[in-house]
């Protein structure tokens, strides 16, 4: 019983992480296409200087990994163009990624069915570390690329 506690926990985290982002890759855009009220931004996020100043998140957003690519989806590494149409994707995508992040934290209460308090808890740092860092890159990202586009529609409206 105790083998398939620890295969339902070393697997259970990667097979979901897949199977959510697989979903979500095959759903139309244009879903993404608005921030909700999950994904809008928050007057506590200062415009991206709470991610800048307090989590020097410029320093640490590069390490995290972009999984996208390995499922035929959207790189987020970096904008590749300034192109109106490459930053709305961009922006659509960072929406995308965000809500599969909080999709994947939201599994966390499956894995305490079978698990102890402690491994509860072990769960539960595992679910924040792999998803917080996450949401909050992508969050940064659109605050930026929301601030790119606003131009871009100001230059166009004064031509």
């Amino acid at each position: 019983m105790i083998a398939l506690v620890w295969v339902a926990n070393v697997l259970g985290w990667p097979i979901l992480h897949i199977a959510i982002s697989f979903i979500a890759l095959r759903v139309p855009s244009h879903i993404f296409a608005r921030d909700t009220w999950l994904t809008a931004p928050r007057a506590w996020e200062q415009d991206g200087r709470m991610y800048r100043n307090w989590l020097a998140i410029r320093r640490w957003k590069y390490l995290l990994p972009d999984g996208a690519p390995w499922l035929g989806g959207f790189a987020k590494r970096k904008l590749l163009s300034r192109d109106p149409n490459c930053v709305a994707q961009f922006l659509i995508e960072t929406r995308r990624a965000e809500i599969v992040h909080w999709f994947m934290f939201g599994c966390l209460p499956i894995f305490f069915i079978w698990n102890p308090r402690w491994a509860c808890w072990v769960m539960a740092v595992y679910a924040l570390a792999a998803n917080l860092p996450c949401i909050l890159a992508q969050r940064y990202n659109r605050l930026i690329l929301s601030r790119i586009a606003h131009a871009q529609c100001h230059t166009l409206v004064r031509l």
